[in-house]
């Protein structure tokens, strides 16, 4: 082995070592609803340098990249063994993606990636490529993981080599190490992306968020946010959705809209976070956006804010996909906080930190979206009048 490199193996592990030991502080100014945090918790540069380099001289004396890793991003979220995980999806230079496994002490930062990434078992029918799971520990014991499983569309037209069928691909597991495969959710739709299974039965069943859509990129007339029930976990099928939060004209949803991680259980509802896109000059635009559904009538929701809950700020909005934030983890914490993760332009992974107390005051007191510039002006004047006579009220009590 070489003393250049030697050197250079070295200074690759040390400016690893660097980062990962990176300290995150919170944004100072903040929204009152939840903190940024300023680093984001995951990036291509924290894939181990032992997954990069074959660290043998004599295979690779110029200590050259032998796999190549674009982004990490979309991750799952749990709380394990007092430990804050996340499973990110790690797209490779190849397009391919898999998922893998870092942790941390606090939520916030120091996140480093397990040995091994994971593996998942195929189907008789193998992935071409998988990505974007949702992790939640379900009553039944067992800990389930649903992914998007990506397909080549054998129907399509010779020489189209980007139709693709997308379904919803589910696994399970005891310990985050071995998985199981079962077989892929069935429904009558034609394409399901985010695809999240409540962390309850209904009525003895297994019940399932979904998103109806007629093609691999367009939600087509899928008309939004669905849901169903299974009767079965192993070879489940969903024979009826119904639409939940439909696709409204002129919101952030109006293009296509999707769950993000399993919800929160409240005493006031189940607390959902979901991304909506609409369609701009630029292309498409995702944002995060939040609701409460009824406890104990799933379908149902009973409070929704206006607009979006976080968008994409600064240099989150730059990446391979620009414009872009995507959640599909949370943490709920016994003391009632939240680390919301979310991905920024299909790039890397961030975190905000907020509470439950905080985000039910956030969906339960914004008012709803009126759908018109007028009720939106309205709503406006109604907050100015209110703090103008609180502050002449405030005025006189001094006086």
């Amino acid at each position: 082995m070489s003393k250049k490199f030697q050197q250079r193996l070295q200074q690759l592990e040390s400016n690893y070592e660097k980062l990962v030991k990176l300290k995150n502080k919170p944004v100072e100014d903040n929204n009152g609803i939840y903190k940024r945090y300023i680093n984001p918790v995951l990036t291509a540069q924290h894939i181990p340098v032992f997954w990069l380099y074959d660290f043998d001289y004599t295979a690779n004396p110029f200590l050259m990249q032998r796999f190549g890793v674009n982004a990490v991003l979309n991750a799952g979220a749990i709380k394990w063994n007092d430990k804050y995980l996340l499973i990110a999806r790690v797209e490779c230079t190849d397009r391919k993606s898999f998922f893998a496994i870092a942790e941390s002490d606090n939520g916030v930062d120091r996140f480093e990636f397990w040995d091994y990434p994971v593996v998942i078992p195929e189907t008789n029918e193998p992935d071409t490529n998988v990505y974007d799971m949702r992790l939640v520990q379900h009553e039944d014991g067992w800990i389930y993981g649903l992914f998007c499983t990506e397909r080549k569309d054998t129907s399509a037209p010779d020489g189209d080599q980007t139709a693709a069928i997308a379904q919803c691909g589910i696994v399970r597991t005891k310990d985050l190490k071995t998985w199981q495969r079962l077989p892929d959710l069935k429904t009558k739709s034609a394409q399901q992306r985010n695809v999240v299974l409540h962390p309850e039965f209904v009525d003895g069943k297994y019940a399932f968020y979904t998103r109806p859509q007629d093609s691999f990129i367009e939600a087509g007339k899928g008309g939004g946010i669905g849901f169903g029930l299974s009767g079965k976990i192993d070879g489940a099928e969903v024979d009826n959705e119904v639409i939940v939060d439909p696709k409204t004209y002129h919101t952030v949803n109006e293009l296509k809209n999707g769950w993000g991680p399993a919800p929160i259980k409240t005493k006031h509802g189940w607390l959902h976070l979901a991304h909506g896109v609409r369609n701009t000059a630029a292309g498409m635009r995702y944002v995060l956006y939040m609701f409460v559904a009824d406890l104990y009538d799933l379908s149902k929701i009973i409070y929704k804010p206006a607009g979006y809950f976080l968008a994409p700020e600064g240099e989150e909005r730059i990446g391979d996909v620009s414009n872009v934030v995507f959640s599909n983890g949370w943490i709920s914490d016994e003391d009632g906080t939240v680390y919301i993760y979310y991905a920024s332009s299909d790039t890397r992974m961030h975190v905000a930190v907020s509470s439950v107390e905080r985000l039910l005051d956030y969906v339960i007191n914004t008012p709803e979206d009126g759908l018109r510039s007028a009720t939106s002006v309205q709503r406006l004047i109604n907050l100015i009048e209110k703090n103008k006579a609180l502050a002449g009220e405030q005025k006189k009590s001094v006086v």
